[in-house]
């Protein structure tokens, strides 16, 4: 027989052992051999050795977990608890500084995927500003939104915005039923997902309702300075060239800025030429500013989507004898 004191100071009890002892019955019924027994913000083990240096090991995957996360659902503590010996998490051990960005909220690991989305985070590290350029379905949102999300958990930035032109191909705000925010809301909803992919709803809502996060129309950032932020400008091919120029010159100091973007899919007016077009040729080549192109290879949505995106590529070249355009 053997005994060990674990302290669990470093974490929330209530999170560590779950309402009414939920988390903890788990782990009672995991290891039925030894006797576990909590108090305050210790955890004390008894029984066989091997027992005891395996139970311990869990509670060490499960302790490092909640001090990088601050929540770890009552399923994925029963899926770290059930992983066989030797079989390992990486979701403790970064084996690439770049591959992880955020723990989310049900136990998953948002990481970079694809090799240009571990590109754009080492822009990301090393600029100020970047642009990352690409069809859809390539992670460059997700990837930008993970981004602030980690910005944000390490304390480099005080706030998060995000922010999109309000622009849709036959649609006006103005034929939309509702109120302003109601009219607004769908054309932001794919930065919500994310979010809620990455951030725990209760820390969200209380994030949004204190305006650590804020997310609004590209319109609202008009005659602001954004500092101590992180700062995501999404669908950025649906802003003209005046919106493209306010955006820029809104970034503060101390912040921090990724445009992302696709030009084959620009919805404004005819009359109309892409501001992000235009921003990417004249600034690509200031000290400071990022500029990453992604493409089908990046694709990590269905299997069919990289072959609609070269059917559509090679259409394009097709009717335009080989030449692309950016509006």
């Amino acid at each position: 027989m053997t005994e060990s004191i674990i302290n669990l100071d470093s974490v929330n009890p209530i999170e560590f052992f779950g309402v009414n002892n939920g988390k903890l019955d788990l782990l009672k019924k995991k290891f039925p051999l030894l006797k576990i027994l909590s108090r305050g913000t210790q955890l004390k083990l008894s029984g066989a050795p091997e027992e005891v240096a395996t139970a311990k090991e869990k509670i060490g995957q499960i302790v490092s977990y909640l001090e990088r996360n601050g929540h770890l659902s009552e399923n994925y503590f029963e899926q770290i608890l059930g992983e066989e010996e030797g079989t390992g998490i990486d979701h403790f051990k970064d084996r690439n500084p770049n591959d992880v960005l955020v723990f989310g909220p049900n136990g998953r690991t948002i990481r970079a995927k694809t090799a240009n989305q571990k590109k754009m985070v080492a822009l990301a590290d090393k600029n100020d500003i970047v642009f990352a350029i690409g069809p859809a379905g390539t992670g460059k949102t997700y990837t930008a939104v993970a981004l602030a999300v980690r910005a944000l958990k390490n304390k480099a930035v005080r706030k998060i915005i995000l922010t999109r032109p309000a622009v849709e191909a036959g649609e006006s705000l103005g034929f939309l039923p509702g109120d302003l925010k109601e009219k607004i809301d769908p054309y932001l909803r794919p930065l919500y997902d994310a979010l809620d992919d990455m951030i725990p709803p209760d820390k969200l809502s209380y994030f949004m309702t204190n305006r650590i996060i804020e997310i609004a129309p590209l319109a609202y950032m008009r005659g602001r300075t954004l500092d101590n932020s992180f700062i995501l400008l999404d669908e950025a091919q649906n802003s003209t060239d005046l919106q493209m120029k306010m955006f820029l010159t809104r970034i503060g100091s101390s912040a921090k800025a990724i445009i992302t973007g696709d030009l084959t899919q620009i919805d404004l007016p005819k009359n109309q030429k892409s501001g992000l077009g235009k921003a990417t040729r004249i600034l690509r080549n200031i000290d400071g500013i990022g500029y990453l192109e992604l493409d089908e290879e990046d694709v990590v949505r269905h299997r069919l989507v990289k072959a609609i995106i070269r059917a559509y590529d090679a259409a394009a070249e097709d009717h335009e004898g080989g030449k692309k355009t950016d509006n």
